[in-house]
């Protein structure tokens, strides 16, 4: 049987108008998507909404305004039990109220004692005369937990020896009248900035910034920050550690000769150099200075005692001497063919010597003295360059 047109008619008009009631929000809210908070604290929402289209005009500010808490679905009509609070109500399943102002269009509310129970997602209603609505599209996830959420700790920049570094903790704040207290522990002496400040969500949260002057002697260890959220009469902690990076030029720098018993002319000693950097060290370069001139550059540390040139008349040793020492000097100098006032600077502050003894025997009165190892060096270059 054929559908008459008026018939036809009338379904399109319900149609359309279907259509246009769930295409359009009566009410726009603006909150947080997710809350983290503590049993037994407070938590506080924040809140605002706009009246979009003609239904602005239908808001009366000269009245009052309640607003109205819903958890899990945005019904209001068809689940009253899901009302969790309605501010024109002087008793509620959750104790609270509304902070903000309604006639400002500022629905930031605060609920008091959180139990586990009141984890789930909260949508927002306004009652009022002739204007009711309920925004379908946005809520809040409120998750509740006996443990805090531990500090994030972050850093600005790199850590370098000498220089000054701030690190920065952070906490959240649910209950921003009783925010959390943060504290540090560092190995070294420091200056702390504690302070509330508003999230992009406008949530609120605690920023405890330290500053200090990090060493070599600092690298690998831990920096913590811990937060104390007073709940109730008791107190609950988090903390977060952090292992220091510190960047530092060449420490600790040894040389050593083996054998260490003194050898004779014409034999062969292995020089040894060790250090410790971050970055590591990865080249060691060792040279050798006789007379002013450099006569050895080499990545490999073993130095030969040479005979005297021939031809050349030996130089007859004295009575009462038996042995030359000579020293291996362990330069740990950043070397560049240009180097900036900075670089400059810098290698000065990374120079290290070490000192390697070198006892050469003679084994007869007719061999000359070891007269050609002026000074023994060790480059460190911790970037891998010569």
């Amino acid at each position: 049987m054929a559908c008459p047109e008026n018939m036809f008619f009338l379904i399109v008009l319900f149609m359309s108008g279907v259509l246009a009631c769930f295409g359009q929000r009566d009410l726009n809210t603006t909150m947080p998507d997710r809350l983290d908070v503590l049993t037994g604290s407070c938590m506080q929402i924040p809140c605002s909404f706009d009246i979009p289209g003609e239904n602005k005009y239908k808001l009366n500010t000269t009245i009052q305004t309640s607003g109205v808490w819903i958890k899990e679905i945005p019904q209001f009509g068809y689940h009253p039990d899901n009302v969790i609070f309605n501010s024109s109500e002087t008793v509620n399943r959750y104790q609270g109220k509304i902070t903000g102002n309604m006639s400002q269009k500022n629905c930031t509310t605060v609920f008091f004692n959180v139990a586990t129970s009141y984890t789930n997602r909260y949508f927002f209603r306004i009652e009022s005369q002739p204007f009711r609505a309920t925004d379908p599209d946005k809520s809040v996830y409120i998750v509740v937990r006996d443990l805090p959420s531990s500090p994030i700790i972050t850093v600005s920049g790199e850590v370098k020896e000498g220089t000054s570094v701030s690190f920065n903790c952070s906490a959240v704040a649910p209950c921003p009248e009783h925010p959390p207290e943060l504290t540090w522990t560092l190995p070294t002496q420091f200056t702390t900035e504690n302070q509330l400040q508003e999230n992009p969500d406008q949530t609120k949260s605690v920023l405890s910034t330290v500053t200090f002057t990090p060493s070599y002697l600092h690298h690998e260890k831990n920096i913590t920050c811990t937060a104390v959220y007073p709940v109730g009469t008791s107190n609950k902690t988090a903390e977060h550690a952090m292992m220091l990076n510190v960047s530092f030029s060449p420490k600790d720098t040894l040389a050593s000769i083996s054998p260490a018993d003194p050898v004779s002319v014409g034999s062969c000693v292995n020089l040894t150099c060790s250090s410790t950097a971050n970055p590591p060290v990865t080249t060691f370069t060792w040279f050798m200075i006789s007379g002013g001139n450099l006569t050895q550059n080499s990545p490999v540390g073993t130095v030969c005692a040479n005979q005297a040139t021939a031809g050349e008349e030996p130089e007859e040793p004295a009575e009462d001497q038996s042995e030359e020492i000579h020293y291996g000097d362990i330069d740990v100098s950043k070397l560049r063919p240009k180097e900036t006032p900075a670089a400059a600077q810098d290698r000065v502050q990374g120079q290290e010597s070490a000192y390697a003894e070198v006892n050469v025997t003679r084994r007869g009165a007719q061999e000359p003295p070891l007269n050609n190892l002026d000074g023994l060096y060790a480059q460190v270059d911790k970037r891998g360059a010569c």
